[in-house]
């Protein structure tokens, strides 16, 4: 799952990083309003952290160009103001939530938490795909009743293949949601496949079934 944290106090942005990378979610951060702007019209994202008051402009306009845009990223605006025209303001626009400082990083991962289950799974913790169950909030798998092992990339793969259920995703879409903006510096995307291959056989081995399936010239879809 990919977060963009946009917030210019370095240490609260330094230490939300810290928190929600342990947290196993891929982060990326930026400080300035143009620097939002540049990421939201390259990248998608699971959720953004949107910081109001931003040193070069309002973040309530990235929040309006991300609508006018039609973009589907999750936002959760974290500001110090406190007053009710502010929140009422993002919310209107389209904020999925609206956190004030100082919070804790525990309530602000399950925030996260809930709009990404919100916006995928239909407010659901548990998954269930025939014979596959996932349990989001545990972050464990089972096939057939039996728990099997996947890396932190195969499960986030797992995840996102199902959320773009019968979707065709390319191998660079893929790979920027595995890597992020460093998915651009890479020569190639050969360790997509070596993810993607090594998820299908551990499914495969489990269930019998296979569910991923190779588009050739194009990339993988979740079929089911």
């Amino acid at each position: 799952m990919k977060i963009l944290i946009i917030e210019d106090e370095e240490e609260l942005s330094k230490s939300i990083v810290e928190y929600l990378s342990e947290e196993k979610y891929l982060c990326e951060s930026v400080s300035t309003f143009a620097q939002a702007m540049e990421k939201i019209e390259g990248y998608n994202y699971d959720c953004i952290l949107l910081d109001i008051t931003l040193p070069d402009g309002n973040g309530l306009k990235i929040l309006e160009e991300l609508k006018k845009e039609n973009k589907q990223d999750g936002v959760i605006i974290i500001s110090a103001k406190n007053s009710l025209d502010d929140r009422v303001m993002g919310l209107n626009i389209g904020a999925d939530d609206y956190l004030t400082k100082p919070f804790h990083l525990s309530e602000l991962n399950a925030r996260i938490y809930s709009i990404i289950r919100r916006k995928q799974f239909n407010n659901s913790n548990i998954i269930k795909q025939e014979e596959l169950e996932i349990d989001l909030l545990g972050k464990s798998v089972s096939i057939n009743g039996e728990s099997i092992s996947l890396t932190k990339k195969e499960f986030d793969l797992l995840i996102y293949f199902i959320g773009n259920k019968n979707r065709v995703l390319s191998k660079s879409t893929l790979a920027e949601h595995l890597s992020g903006d460093f998915a651009d510096m890479l020569d190639n995307h050969d360790f997509v496949y070596a993810h993607v291959k090594n998820l299908k056989k551990k499914l495969s081995d489990a269930s019998g079934e296979q569910h991923i399936k190779t588009v050739y010239g194009t990339g993988y879809k979740w079929e089911g």
